[in-house]
Parts: C-alpha cells; structure tokens; sequence
C-alpha cells in the first residue's frame, strides 16, 4: 500500500498537513510534521501519529481521518466543536452524501466526557484498541505493516500527501461513516468504559439502510456472505476451492542491490569498517598495495527484499459468449485473486464489452451487479486494445484477463494478447462444464500454468433458502411490532433521495427506501402570518423495503392497476430501469450506444415516462406498462411548460424535514420529572406545547431495554419506531395508550386513538381525531404515565 493512499490530504477537508518549523523529529524530514484542523486548531504531531499507528498495526488500521477525529477529541484542554460541526456540515453540502454529523459530534463528545485518565499514556492506547477493533474499512496487518515500514524507509514520500486532491464523496464517507457505528456500538461513555475493561453491553443497531458505498468487507468473512446469500452462492461457493489450487504469485519480492549472505556478499568495495579482518594479518606493505589495487575484501551489507510494486488489473469479458456459467467462473476466479488471504496489493476489476467499465467487487449488491451486466457484442478485441493503447498505457502493470476458452480461435483477440503480452500477465479461461486455465506471459511466450476442474455438481448442490424478510426483525430475537402508520404523521425525514408531484399529492423517496406521502395544507386564514413553515405537514408511510440505489434521477407514477412505478435513470451507467413497488416486478435496458446528451432530465408527463430536453426537437419516451421500453419521438412544448409547473410545486417541500431521533439508548425519568429517551427530554417550554430538548438533570428511574422495548418496574412500557415515534403503554388500564413523535427541538404533539393535542403538523389531511389543547393531553396521558411510574417505585 502506498503512502498516498492513506495519508493523502483533500481540498476542503477537515484536516490538513502544515509544518512547525520549531520541532523537529528523528526522521529527518522535519516538513509536514503538524495535522491541523483549519481555523480550528491541531490535532496532533506526526511523530506521535506514527507511533499510535504502529501500537494498532497488529488489529489493523482504522481510516486516517476516522482516526484524527477520536484522537482531537481525546486531547486535555478546550475543543472547537463548534468549527469542527462547520467544517463536517460544509463537507456534507460539498458532497452530496449524508454523514450524519450530529451522530459523529455525539460521539466524539462521548468520548471527550471520558476521565483524564482513559485519555493518557497507554490507557488512551487502549481506548483506541478497544474503538477500533473489528471496525470496518480496517487495513489488514500485513498491508499496515508494510505501509509504516515505507514511511520509516522514505518519510520525505509523505510531501506529495501534503499536496491536496478534489475531495469525494467516497473519502468521506470512508472516514466518518467508522463513527457512526461506533456510536450506536459505544452509545455512551459507561459502555465505552465497559469495554475497555473486558465486558460490554452493547445496545441493538438501528435497522437503518447503510449506503453501500461505505463499508467494504474483506477475506472469508465477506466469502462466508456470498455463499450465504442465494443470489451470490454459486460465486461463493467456487471461491475457496479456486484458492486450494492456485498458484499465481501474490506478492512479487526482489532481492535488492546484492544477494544476502555467503560468499557472494564478499566485494573489493566498501567502507573501511566493513573490511574483512584477515585483510589486517598482511603485512604493511602488501596491505597497502591491496588497498592501492582495489584488492582488499570487503563484506556488504545484507539488504532485505524489496516488494516490487505493481498496479494489479483483472479484466472481465462480459461479452455475449461468456454469459452463464462461464461468467459466473470469471467472477469467481476474480474473487479469488482480490480476496486471497495473501494479497495485499489493491487491485482493479474492468468489464469489457462495448467499452471498459471499473467496477467494485466489495459488496454482495456491487457483485450481483457485476453479474448483470451483458454486452450485446461478439467480439471485445476492440475494447481489449483501447484498453491498453488508449487509456492504460503505463508500464508497470499487472493485468488479468478473463475470458470464454472459445474466444480465443478469434485472430483478432489473439493478435491484441500477443502485442500486449508484456502488460497482460495473466490470462485466464473459463468453460461451462467447470475447467478453468490459467495461463501466464513469460519473456514473450504463453506458458500454461494450471488447469483447475471445478465439480459445479458438487459445490452447488445444497443452495441456501431464499429468507422471507419480517418487518422490524434482527438477528438476535424478534422486537416488538410496531403498525406502519399510527394515528399521526411521522415526521418527514431530512434526508431524501426524491420528491415527487404526481397527480397533485406530494411524495417523498426516504434515505430508508420507503415512499413516503405528505401533504401542504391550505387551511390558513390569514396568509401574511400563516408562513410557508406552519403550512408543511409530516408523511405517511405508503411502501417499504424498496430495493433501489440513491444515484440518479427518478420518476414515479401509477400504471392501469394503480401499482406505484418508479422509474430510475442513471445516466454514469447508461441504464434506465422500472421498478413496480408493489409487486417488486423489475425491468431494465442498457442505453449504451444511445448517445443521449448529459444534460436529458427524467420527468413524468401525461402517462409516460421522458428522457427529454426542453430545447430538444427529439427526446425519448419510455412506457409505464408492460415491458420497459424505449422510443424517440418528437418534443412536446406541454412537457416543459408542466415540468416548470412541477419544479415550483416540489419547491414547497424543501427544508420540509426534520431531525429524528432514531438512536434509542435508555428511557427514564429524571429528578425534575420530566420522561427522558435516550438523551433528550420530553418538557413543555410553553403552556400549550411539547417538545424534546437535551437532557441536564440526573436520571433517577430507569426502564429495562429488550430491543426496542423500554419496561419500567410497574410493568409501564415505551415502545420506540426508528421511524420517528414513540408509543406509550401505562400499566394503569385508565390511561389510554398515547404517541408521541421522535423529532428534536420541534413542537410535537400527543395523540390518542381518538383525540390530538400539539402542532398540527402531524395532523392527518383527513382524521377523526378530536382537537384538544395540549395542555390537556399533557394532563390526560403523559403527566398520569409518569405518575404512576413514581409512585409504584416509592
């Protein structure tokens, strides 16, 4: 692994390298010594950086900028949390790409609440042990290892990390997402404590979807889930057996300058404390006619094996004749090269068929992708050359390439391999009935290496069972169930992946996969003082589960039997797909070749899909019944002037959402009788309102959790819906089971089965709920809950 690869800087990130010319450090190369938060203050000194990092070396590396954030929280003094929010909002904007930042400023406070004496010396070593054990997107030991010894071999390397790149998404995401985990693992400082001495109780993980951009999971762990997947099985179950008999090297070493030991390290050059002792037995003169001569026997240094470095491509040929069980063997066989225990070089996987597409292999989703992908074409040699003539021309590579056994009879594929065969190391065939020949260029022959026979029979005999998914179940015990709407609105999340207008109601594409819908009300009587924010509403639930990717655009509208259909056009992939969201029905078409601009939008308008462009004489229809498919036709002057229409509607909705509360910890009542949940508060600021605020009082009586059930000791109970609700069960029969919403710092309100009380925001558009004041809400339901509470515990 190279030193840019972990500790390169960005443009606008949240760290930075800078250079304190009054310390010095015993590398030698004294520039880039400091890592600064911007405006904000240091983090840390390099050398002390260098040296947590080898104490972790041995469990593996955690992201650097992971890293940065726990060891600036864990310093002694005054933190700018403050500047550290601004510099994580500011990237979040810059990206596009949720980071939850006030989970990671939760965390991070947790962590400077921690005593001063968790925080110095190796107590701190054993904190960041215990944090990032087992923690994702973790550099394995070996690779770890191998980077602090480039650094300790070239420090001044560290110059060009120094020198900041664009900033991505990815990078960001690869770094904080780490502390969102961490947060839910570690939700407060005792259980952070805990684990540092040998026991943890850890609270039960949100069931919120993580973008499969974050975590990347390596060796038999992530090949353990492909065979455990049915989707992926038949890959997974190859993989090990591929490993059994494979024989390319993972790792290339040289020797260095010389040989290392014997005879052959004797040299008639060297440095005069390196001379052999029988040198000195001569006598003088025939001593200094050997020295005069170049005469004299020198012993060379002995200089360790240096790892030669090379970029590792595999190429996957995705043509028509490598579909079935030739691809899936190809995968399989790349799998088996990426994941091999003993790799430690990063490699690159390509798909070739029309062009060359990068591809990720470190997700179930990224793999089942991978297996769709199909190319119309019969012959890639077009693509194999471009590859390698046009876009990767450089020398030091190291390239696999994979295909059908039946490919090779094309002249022209046969002709690029051989004027390539200097960068095309390897080459391997796959066939249907399980052979699989690797092959490998040697001073400019092909040299058959292996042939390795898979029993596909065999390996594949016994697939796992598709599982049927419930609602709200985790792998250690089902919770409790919670309905799919509740007598009020949940709140409307902030962060969305689309918002709809389809015949005049307004839905919502949640960061959860579910489609929401909400409403704006009219209902105002004075429209100066009725502002746009009393108008929002909160959502109801209409559809969950939704397999779909937030990249793109979308569209949704319904068909003839009034299923919803999303549509969903991603122009990077050149790839338009249908989703019907209640049967789960799913269609797609590849649009390469199609030659459609960059700047064609996806819109809905009058009972069809358009890729379209309002300057546009022809644009692209696409159907919403039947099968999918795809047509150009001549503009519509009506599209543009309904899709402004539109845009001006949807513009009500911004700044709609709310922040939920969805990481439920603990649920007591603190000593001014006042229900906490996790913490925050719940407390009236005025008379006639509701709302939840952080939590400064002690806790004086504590509920028991089991998953997402809080039972206190008189058998009352609370009920928490990552969703955004709460629902509250007293053991006292006369009072009526109530909800109240998870959302912080808003007014709130408190519903029964047949009454409401609180901000009308989580009014239903139609309701029979009878309107009450909040105040006598508070005094029907919540003050009596938590009453009844008390007084069985005195």
């Amino acid at each position: 692994m190279e030193l840019n690869q972990y500790f390169q800087s960005y443009q606008e990130y949240f760290w930075e390298w800078i250079t304190d010319e009054d310390i010095h450090d015993d590398s030698g190369y004294h520039e880039n010594n400091l890592i600064s938060i911007p405006n904000v203050g240091a983090i840390a000194y390099r050398p002390y950086v260098m040296e947590v990092l080898k104490e972790l070396q041995p469990q593996g590396l955690p992201p650097f900028g992971a890293l940065l954030l726990v060891l600036y929280a864990t310093q002694e003094g005054y933190l700018n949390f403050d500047g550290l929010a601004y510099y994580l909002k500011k990237i979040e904007k810059k990206v596009n790409a949720s980071l939850e930042v006030d989970t990671i400023l939760q965390f991070l406070e947790n962590l400077n609440r921690l005593g001063k004496s968790y925080k110095k010396g190796q107590n701190k070593i054993g904190l960041l042990q215990t944090l990032f054990k087992n923690s994702h997107n973790r550099i394995a030991p070996e690779r770890a290892e191998l980077l602090l010894k480039k650094f300790a071999r070239k420090p001044h390397a560290l110059s060009e990390c120094a020198d900041k790149i664009p900033l991505q998404a990815l990078y960001v995401i690869r770094d904080t997402r780490i502390l969102v985990w961490l947060n839910e693992k570690f939700p407060t400082t005792e259980s952070i404590i805990g684990a540092m001495k040998g026991f943890i109780d850890e609270p039960e993980l949100n069931d919120e979807v993580i973008e499969e951009e974050t975590t990347i999971e390596t060796g038999n762990d992530f090949i353990r889930e492909l065979i455990d997947d049915p989707r992926t099985f038949q890959i997974g179950s190859l993989v090990k057996r591929i490993w059994s008999g494979l024989k390319i090297p993972m790792r290339h070493l040289s020797p260095g300058e010389q040989p290392i030991g014997g005879i052959s390290d004797m040299t008639n050059k060297g440095e005069f404390h390196r001379m052999l002792l029988s040198e000195f037995a001569n006598e003088d003169e025939v001593f200094m006619n050997r020295i005069a001569n170049n005469e004299t026997l020198y012993i060379q240094r002995e200089i360790p094996p240096e790892e030669n470095v090379f970029e590792r491509i595999i190429l996957i040929d995705t043509s028509l004749k490598n579909w079935g069980t030739p691809k899936v063997l190809a995968f399989a066989s790349a799998l088996a090269v990426i994941k091999h225990p003993k790799a430690h070089s990063a490699c690159k996987v390509f798909t070739l068929g029309e062009t060359a597409t990068s591809v990720s292999l470190d997700k179930i989703e990224d793999v089942v992708e991978g297996l769709n992908l199909v190319s119309p074409v019969l012959d890639i040699s077009q693509t194999l050359n471009k590859f390698f003539q046009e876009e990767h021309t450089e020398k030091d590579l190291e390239v696999f390439f994979i295909t059908n056994q039946e490919n090779l009879a094309h002249e022209s594929l046969q002709r690029v391999i051989h004027e390539n065969r200097d960068r095309l190391k390897f080459l391997v065939t796959t066939s249907p009935d399980g052979v699989l020949h690797f092959y490998k260029h040697y001073k400019g022959t092909r040299k058959h290496i292996q042939k390795i026979v898979l029993p596909l029979q065999e390996l594949w005999a016994n697939p796992p069972q598709r599982k049927q998914k419930t609602d709200h179940q985790s792998a250690h015990g089902k919770k409790t169930d919670v309905p799919k709407n509740y007598p009020i609105l949940f709140p409307t999340p902030i962060k969305k992946i689309a918002t709809f207008l389809y015949e005049g109601e307004f839905f919502i594409l949640s960061n959860k996969r579910q489609l929401l819908r909400t409403y704006l009300s009219d209902n105002y009587y004075n429209k100066d003082y009725y502002d746009h924010y009393r108008i929002h509403r909160g959502c109801e639930v209409l559809i969950e589960d939704i397999s779909v990717k937030p990249r793109g655009q979308f569209a949704l509208a319904r068909n003839k039997q009034q299923h919803f259909i999303l549509c969903q056009y991603q122009q990077d992939k050149k790839l338009i797909s249908k989703l019907n969201l209640d049967t789960k029905e799913y269609s797609e078409l590849n649009l390469t070749g199609k030659n459609i601009p960059e700047d064609y939008k996806l819109v809905y308008f009058d009972k069809h899909f358009y890729l379209y462009h309002p300057e546009a004489a022809w644009i692209y229809e696409i159907n919403i019944d039947g099968s999918l498919s795809f047509e150009s036709v001549k503009n519509d002057k009506e599209i543009a002037k309904n899709d402004s229409k539109v845009g001006i509607e949807i513009d009500k909705l911004r700044d709609t959402g709310v922040r939920i509360l969805n990481n439920f910890s603990n649920v007591g009542i603190n000593s001014e009788n006042d229900l906490v949940i996790s913490s925050n508060r719940i407390t009236r600021l005025h008379e006639n309102s509701l709302t939840l605020v952080r939590n400064k009082y002690a806790i004086k009586t504590l509920a028991s959790q089991y998953k997402n059930k809080f039972t206190f000791s008189d058998g009352s109970e609370v009920i928490t819906d990552v969703r955004g609700m709460l629902t509250f069960i007293s053991s006292n029969k006369n009072i009526p089971v109530f909800y109240i919403p998870s959302s912080e710092y808003e007014l709130l309100s408190l519903a029964t089965n047949t009454g409401f009380g609180g901000a009308e925001y989580y009014l239903p558009e139609t309701t029979l709920l009878k309107m009450k004041k909040m105040e006598d809400m508070y005094s029907d339901c919540l003050e009596p809950f938590i009453n009844q509470i008390l007084e069985y515990g005195t």
